[in-house]
């Protein structure tokens, strides 16, 4: 069984949503620490000048905080902000009509926490996608010992996975000696960014997933198995 486990992000890139296409179970990775100003409550779309900005949900942060444990900061009129942004950025876009009755009925939803805000936005946007296949899960379900990979690992053994894909980034921290011990099968993603039809001038990467929907439409995961061809890599460690 093919896992991949993912910290709840807002509004994430196309290659989330590739690793989602491609897991048997999706783990949330909801109970592990709070990065402040990551991509875990911010974005960017592309806006009307041809350049990206940032959507960042404000929080009340804690040192130490859980992503799951994270409250939004209601203070300011942020979700009405964050809808008028997309909504300004992507009115003319071929999509955006068929797509925004997905989208805009969660900013007009008062969210307490941060990671229900964030699995609330990523599930509707895979459905949307189609993509409908893979079993989601939230790491704080389970009951997982140790920290790092060891951590990790206790996670993969609860959900009987033999295969772990992972983005490129972990292979910073991760102990690939580990993912052998446990007889699990490590895989590494690396998407090489496609480029599709945009508004605004030149086309820029790594932007929210949205960005695609609103420009391309059902052709979406079209674009991103495209570009997933060759994306998925076994580590020969394991």
């Amino acid at each position: 069984m093919r896992v991949v486990v993912l910290q709840p992000m807002y509004l994430p890139w196309i290659g989330y949503f590739g690793l989602i296409d491609i897991a048997d179970v999706f783990v949330f990775y909801d109970d592990v620490q709070f990065v402040r100003q990551s991509w875990q409550n911010r974005n960017r779309i592309k806006w009307c000048t041809g350049k990206p900005i940032w959507l960042t949900v404000p929080v009340h942060r804690v040192y130490g905080q859980k992503i799951n444990e994270v409250k939004i900061d209601d203070g300011s009129p942020w979700r009405n902000r964050h809808w008028e942004c997309i909504g300004q950025a992507y009115s003319k876009a071929t999509f955006f009509q068929q797509y925004r009755p997905v989208l805009e009925p969660l900013y007009s939803r008062r969210w307490d926490h941060l990671a229900d805000l964030n699995m609330s936005l990523i599930t509707e946007v895979a459905s949307t996608l189609g993509l409908n296949s893979a079993k989601f899960e939230t790491s704080s379900e389970f009951s997982v010992n140790g920290s790092g990979t060891e951590r990790l690992i206790d996670l993969l053994k609860h959900l009987g996975a033999d295969e772990y894909v992972s983005g490129p980034s972990a292979s910073e921290y991760l102990d690939v000696d580990k993912f052998r011990e446990a007889g699990i099968a490590l895989y590494w993603y690396r998407l090489e960014h496609p480029v599709y039809p945009q508004l605004w001038g030149d086309f820029v990467p790594h932007l929210s997933a949205i960005d695609l929907i609103f420009n391309v439409g059902a052709e979406s995961m079209h674009v991103i198995r495209d570009a997933a061809r060759n994306a998925i890599q076994r580590d020969p460690r394991t």
